[in-house]
């Protein structure tokens, strides 16, 4: 799976999770934060995509942002979708990290 195809995955699953979360309990924070956190990806894998800067940037900036709400919620209540998406993060942490250090991050 290409590093772009990996980040509109992670849109995917985090933009459609806080929808979800929004229909199941009407909670606007979960909207608001899969949506936001959602769009880096997408920006970030169409970046990556269209051979544009800062494409791995903004895809690890997500990964970021993504851990470091959701890892602190998984340690104190121990429930699955704070573990879920503090797994999302940890992947999306080691793909895009793994990319900057090989320099996959430079435009051709």
């Amino acid at each position: 799976m290409s590093l772009s195809q990996t980040a509109f995955l992670l849109a995917t699953l985090t933009a459609g999770g806080g929808t979800m979360g929004y229909i199941r309990t009407g909670s606007i924070p979960s909207v608001a934060a899969g949506c936001t956190v959602g769009a880096l990806y997408a920006l970030g894998g169409y970046r990556i995509q269209q051979k544009q800067q800062y494409g791995v940037e903004l895809a690890l900036l997500a990964s970021v942002v993504l851990a470091g709400s959701s890892i602190p919620r998984a340690i104190k209540t121990q429930k699955t979708l704070p573990i879920g998406l503090s797994l999302l993060a940890g992947f999306g942490l080691w793909t895009f990290g793994t990319a900057m250090s090989e320099g996959k991050n430079k435009v051709l």
